[in-house]
């Protein structure tokens, strides 16, 4: 039962009526015209915020911890399993709608942002939290509508995509090594829980310290396969192209197919819209200290999650030759992708990279669901350890459990939190807007740029002592 109601939702929202599909590309569009493209204007002053984003306080994390936590959850099986299902099932024209979901989420990325660093609280330990669930409440006084999410945000991120990120991890490990799921699947969940059990500032110190590293590795290497293969790139381009049109002998069929798949996984990869940063965003104390500010940062971890990293696989894969034509093929496709260009070391690299890669989506995903406990009244000692024991517990189920169902279940509960999260910012466009103008007038003006709420209109109530 529980089978069909899953395919039910994951129908409506990805299917037959591809409800996800419009709304995103709408939304997308929607900001990008508000917001007068910023990710095209501003996207040198995105890049230079940067420079001065690794300060913090006492209060928050720093603006580069926080990219990097959300790149950490962003930065896993989307990138090199995702993108392998996508490119198997909707051919090479599925990476160039990835693009383009990519570059229309930068803006609703920057606005989701914008809006958890306007909306943000403290918690028990007088650290900022925030995301959708709290700029529901505050913004719009929803308070079920904030429920909602927060349930949604618990079966996806709590729940059913840290198994997910484990399945890929035992299942990149047994392909490669004949390491038992079990196994691997115990080892992942005794380390994820020694780093969990730190919370949120050891996860963004774990996270700051891998991440940069494990991006560069893996960009350096889809370089040198780009190169060992340059005389072959400019046909690689065009079948991108052409396929992502249905200009070749499939026609609409092949069209339908890429679009679908290139947009699923590339939400799915870079989360712009789903609610998921938000969360990361409003933990920082950014620099300088104006909401907009971590909106340019965390627009910046959709470009580089999507535009070079998926791109890096979808680079590996489609120079290997041919592919799978309508399976769901997932890690195992890059493994195999890679042996052909580097041989042997291709399948320990790219095992490599995707238990670094998913094991950083691990810790992360904790990090976003604790963050909502408060919501439910549960941010104490019984509510930390019974949410901490529910993940560690689906961490260890993934590892073993089959890779369909675990895709359909992180499939509907993303889709779902989207739908909910998709909804607010829209209603909140007026906050969006108007904290976006102030910070633009500011450093046009080259006036003080920090933040005080009475600066401009923002809809509902924020928490006293952040912004005022």
């Amino acid at each position: 039962m529980l089978t069909d109601v899953i395919a039910f939702i994951n129908n409506i929202l990805w299917g037959e009526y591809s409800v996800l599909i419009i709304l995103l590309v709408v939304a997308g569009l929607w900001f990008t015209v508000r917001l007068g493209a910023l990710q095209f204007r501003h996207f040198g002053h995105m890049f230079s915020l940067i420079a001065t984003s690794t300060s913090s306080d006492k209060d928050g994390i720093s603006s580069f911890q926080a990219l990097c936590t959300s790149l950490s959850a962003r930065v896993g099986t989307g990138n090199l399993a995702g993108v392998a299902m996508a490119i198997s099932v909707g051919g090479a024209g599925a990476v160039f709608w990835m693009w383009m979901i990519a570059l229309l989420g930068m803006a609703t990325g920057f606005a989701e942002s914008l809006l958890a660093q306007v909306y943000k609280v403290r918690d028990s330990h007088k650290e900022f939290r925030g995301g959708p669930a709290y700029y529901i409440e505050q913004g719009l006084g929803l308070k079920w509508l904030a429920v909602l999410f927060s349930i949604c945000l618990f079966l996806g991120y709590g729940l059913f995509f840290s198994a997910m990120q484990a399945n890929t991890i035992s299942d990149a490990l047994n392909n490669a090594y004949q390491v038992p799921t079990l196994y691997s699947g115990l080892v992942i969940t005794v380390v994820a829980g020694a780093i969990v059990i730190g919370g949120l500032r050891t996860i963004a110190r774990f996270a700051e310290l891998v991440v940069p590293v494990m991006g560069v590795a893996y960009i350096i290497t889809a370089l040198g396969v780009t190169l060992m293969n340059i005389s072959v790139v400019p046909d690689m381009l065009m079948n991108i192209v052409s396929s992502a049109f249905g200009l070749q002998e499939a026609g609409a069929g092949a069209l339908g197919a890429a679009l679908k798949a290139g947009i699923q996984r590339g939400l799915y990869s870079n989360e712009a819209g789903s609610g998921s940063a938000p969360h990361a965003a409003a933990s920082a104390s950014p620099n300088p200290k104006h909401p907009a500010t971590q909106g340019y940062i965390q627009m910046l971890g959709v470009f580089f999650d999507t535009i070079i990293l998926c791109t890096c696989t979808a680079v590996i894969i489609l120079l290997a030759g041919e592919i799978p034509n309508g399976e769901m093929t997932g890690i195992r496709l890059t493994q195999d992708a890679m042996t052909q260009h580097i041989g042997g070391y291709g399948l320990h690299f790219v095992s490599a990279a995707i238990t670094i890669f998913a094991f950083t989506s691990v810790v992360a995903n904790y990090a976003y669901a604790q963050s909502n406990l408060r919501i439910f009244k549960l941010d104490n000692k019984f509510g930390n350890w019974s949410y901490t024991i529910a993940y560690l517990s689906m961490v260890l189920w993934g590892a073993n459990a089959s890779l369909k169902a675990v895709w359909d279940a992180a499939d509907m509960a993303l889709g779902l939190m989207t739908v909910v999260n998709v909804t607010a910012l829209a209603l909140l466009t007026p906050t969006i807007v108007a904290v976006s103008r102030d910070y633009f007038n500011k450093r046009d003006n080259k006036l003080p740029m920090d933040f005080k709420k009475q600066d401009c209109k923002v809809q509902g109530r924020t928490e006293e002592g952040i912004w005022d």
